[in-house]
């Protein structure tokens, strides 16, 4: 598992991820995936604090097992292209106090679809030596075609030459999500599981419920700590 300490300067943490990027395994995702679980983050106390939950569900109907929730102070700066620096070490909490570790990470963010390809859900998957997959809302680099508007449309995103994730739309005239592979999975694994997931709603219900609970804990002033769901 990967292991590198967090409290580092901004051009340490740019090398690095360079470094990390040669780790990424692009594999088609083994064996039988059971659970899924979904993560989200969000800042509190003037951006000084960072919640961050990881949900649990079952991959065949959906419905939350167990959830998960930290609350840490932010200890790397906010700057462009190093989120996983600022979100990841939360994120990764969050995960460990599951009661059960899942099959396969959907993260709302980016995978392979970053400058230097180590996006939040390559470093959590990484860290962690899981099947992830990164479901952005927005695009952070790379450029694509017009997508269809019906649900399962999707296009290449690319960047520098490079196929770094699909633009792909989970329901008919909603916007699309941008899927990339995180770590231990292939496009077309990200793409199929990212649909399977997305069954009434624009986001993988995962991290759906995800984003549903991180928003209202870190709208609470009270102390966090995990729950069962």
């Amino acid at each position: 598992m990967l292991r590198h300490r967090w409290d580092i300067s901004p051009r340490r943490a740019i090398a690095l991820q360079r470094e990390l990027a040669a780790r990424v395994r692009i594999e088609r995702i083994s064996g039988q995936v059971r659970t899924i679980a979904g993560t989200d983050c969000a800042f509190a106390a003037g951006g000084k604090r960072i919640v961050a939950v990881a949900v649990l569900c079952d991959a065949s109907t959906l419905e939350v097992i167990a959830s998960a929730n930290v609350e840490q102070p932010c200890r790397f700066p906010y700057v462009p292209g190093l989120l996983s620096f600022r979100e990841a070490p939360a994120v990764i909490a969050a995960v460990k106090r599951l009661p059960n570790r899942p099959d396969l990470l959907m993260c709302d963010g980016q995978g392979l679809a970053h400058p230097r390809r180590l996006g939040l859900a390559c470093h959590v998957g990484l860290w962690l030596d899981l099947p992830t997959i990164g479901t952005a809302k927005s695009r952070l680099c790379g450029r694509h075609r017009p997508v269809g508007n019906n649900r399962r449309c999707r296009v290449q995103l690319r960047h520098k030459g490079e196929i770094i994730g699909a633009v792909l739309r989970t329901r008919t005239s909603v916007k699309p999500l941008y899927v990339s592979v995180g770590h231990r999975a292939t496009l077309d694994d990200a793409v199929r599981w990212t649909l399977r997931c997305a069954r009434k709603f624009r986001l993988a219900e995962p991290v759906r419920q995800a984003h549903m609970l991180v928003t209202s804990l870190a709208r609470k002033d009270r102390p966090l700590v995990s729950t069962r769901g």
